[in-house]
């Protein structure tokens, strides 16, 4: 049986939002944790999240079952290092599943049938590939390569894609907040 491991991003300073958005409850549980257990439901194993902006702050404010947590010292140059920084940390996998932590319409379903493929496949949502996107191992040379703000954008060009309904919308503004909170909650 295949194993996939994942990949939550959370290094970011949140500038729009002005407050780390990882933690913007939505219900009962923060925008990091609800990530966290989207990647547990879909039998991710394991789960690395890469924390920069706010590192201790974040981390000692959410619950994230066990994780492993790395730091991003570079976060700031954008989220193609934060890619990097995971996908280095995982070990004996098969594949992974690179997602962000802003997007409550992620689902579990969603992850699995990102990794049912086996090959690298995007999320498609308002007429664009993006993460959350599923990488075979045969892509890890590639994916810690990245650097900069561009992240996996270039490498999911071409890729098979997994329709993500309410997809496009992610949390970074006050705005995008009372939509996720109406939405989700």
């Amino acid at each position: 049986m295949s194993r996939t491991g994942a990949v939550i991003l959370a290094a970011g300073s949140s500038t729009r939002l002005q407050e780390p958005k990882q933690l913007v409850m939505i219900g009962k549980e923060n925008l990091l944790e609800r990530s966290v257990r989207v990647a547990i439901e879909a039998n991710c194993l394991p789960i690395v999240v890469v924390l920069g902006f706010s590192a201790e702050l974040v981390g000692k404010s959410c619950n994230l079952y066990g994780s492993d947590v790395v730091i991003n010292d570079d976060w700031a140059e954008g989220m193609g290092t934060s890619i990097n920084v995971g996908i280095r940390s995982l070990r004996d996998v098969d594949g992974a599943m690179v997602m962000t932590c802003d997007m409550p319409a992620v689902t579990a379903s969603h992850l699995r049938k990102l990794m049912m493929t086996g090959e690298t496949t995007a999320s498609l949502y308002a007429g664009r590939r993006g993460v959350p996107a599923y990488f075979p191992q045969s892509m890890f040379p590639l994916l810690v390569k990245l650097r900069g703000d561009i992240g996996a954008k270039d490498l999911l060009q071409s890729a098979r894609t997994v329709g993500l309904p309410g997809g496009e919308l992610d949390v970074d503004t006050v705005r995008d907040v009372e939509q996720a909170r109406a939405l989700f909650s």
